[in-house]
């Protein structure tokens, strides 16, 4: 039993604690049923239900983005070069970074210049963003996943910080730039 002001009641029955709520005119809450004595608390229940929904906002606020940004073996340069800078302003706006590049049928032959493409991506990025790990080889795509750098040391090359700073809405999705949450990721 936790009192109205946050301390530690102890163990008692139900009908003693519904007493003490009442004559704090507070409601008595169970926060935890599944622990052994159930834990109850008194409390303003309408305030409890608002913490727990704004405290459930916030979290969605706060859950980082992972932008991917695909990638093909015969890219060519300008196409290469606005995903860099997509994935560079990505990167800058604090989000995560899901490098992939896909083979297709005969491509799976020259899986080295895939590596060194992603590779090339990597370092043309390391201003703004750090590999996870090294790319990996998974069936017919090679992943890794940049987290960005801490702000003060972000340093862009290929946009400028005008460009960066204006926002995309987020309904505004290209074929090969996808959103995902980290809870999303986390299920897959």
């Amino acid at each position: 039993m936790i009192g109205p002001d946050g301390g530690m009641l102890g163990v008692m029955p139900p009908d003693e604690a519904l007493k003490i709520a009442k004559s704090h005119h507070l409601d008595l809450v169970e926060v935890a049923s599944s622990a052994r004595p159930p834990v109850c608390r008194i409390l303003e229940f309408g305030k409890y239900k608002y913490e727990l929904s704004k405290n459930k906002r916030n979290k969605e606020k706060s859950a980082k983005r992972i932008k991917e940004a695909k990638f093909r073996p015969r890219i060519e340069e300008h196409d290469y070069m606005t995903k860099v800078r997509r994935s560079e302003k990505f990167l800058h706006q604090g989000n995560k970074l899901k490098i992939t590049l896909m083979f297709r049928g005969r491509e799976m032959e020259h899986i080295d210049l895939g590596m060194n493409l992603v590779r090339r991506a990597i370092k043309d990025l390391e201003g703004v963003g750090k590999p996870d790990d090294q790319p990996k080889l998974s069936g017919r795509f090679i992943m890794v996943n940049l987290s960005p750098l801490p702000e003060n040391q972000r340093v862009l090359r290929f946009n400028s910080l005008e460009e960066v700073e204006v926002e995309e809405p987020d309904d505004e999705q290209e074929e090969d730039f996808q959103e995902e949450t980290e809870d999303e990721k986390v299920e897959e």
